[in-house]
């Protein structure tokens, strides 16, 4: 990495994990109180916290019984709802019907990245799931999005009804996995560092400028080991 590089800042999350959501809100007022020196670039990396959920998606109240019981699950997404309105989230989770497979989401994700469309689309498919309950497994939500974050409609259109790039989406994952990513978000910094959970934004800034502040004078040291000495 040399000194002008932007920092490389990895998110590995899913759609349906309102932590991300909230995760997200704190990065970006993180990255505003890093200050304008330090240039970053974003990059959203897929993650499936339930890859057992069908294609089609399933009910959301069953999906929540089985996985916490009733009166857990209940009183997890309370204290969630509590957090979300801290950070300016008005989760709706009352309002969501149908618990998402999460894999088409993430190849569109995955597809915005080209036109530098991600952070857009990402933010988008946050507030469809979380504020108004849309079902983000459905292909008609999914070319919306794109048509939205002007996407090429057509190509998205044809693609989403194919399995492109699934291989290269569940490959990610698994490559996440095996770096040791158990639950999201989690943040990976200049490739190396790694910051898990929906962290403050001042415990993310801290370590932002700090990682900043280490890889800028490895980069320093690169530059000085690559001149010949006279």
């Amino acid at each position: 990495m040399h000194a002008h590089d932007p920092m490389i800042l990895d998110i590995v999350s899913d759609i349906m994990c309102p932590w991300c959501y909230i995760g997200k809100r704190r990065l970006t007022r993180a990255l505003v109180l890093a200050g304008p020196e330090i240039d970053t670039e974003v990059r959203w990396r897929p993650f499936q916290l339930d890859a057992t959920i069908p294609p089609e998606g399933m009910d959301r109240q069953e999906y929540l019984d089985k996985k916490f019981g009733r009166e857990k699950a209940a009183e997890i997404y309370k204290q969630i709802k509590e957090v979300g309105e801290m950070e300016g989230i008005p989760f709706v989770f009352d309002q969501i019907t149908r618990s998402p497979n999460t894999i088409d989401a993430h190849r569109l994700i995955r597809w915005a990245a080209t036109g530098s469309q991600q952070d857009e689309v990402v933010e988008k498919l946050f507030e469809l799931f979380f504020l108004e309950g849309e079902d983000i497994s459905e292909h008609s939500v999914l070319i919306d999005v794109a048509r939205e974050a002007d996407m090429d409609v057509d190509l998205v259109t044809e693609m989403i009804a194919t399995d492109a790039d699934r291989d290269k989406v569940e490959e990610e994952i698994s490559l996440a996995q095996q770096l040791g990513v158990q639950g999201v978000p989690t943040f990976v910094v200049a490739n190396k560092f790694m910051i898990v959970g929906a962290q403050q934004a001042e415990v993310l800034t801290d370590a932002i400028q700090q990682i900043a502040l280490s890889t800028g004078e490895d980069a320093e040291e690169d530059e000085e080991d690559d001149e010949i000495p006279i």
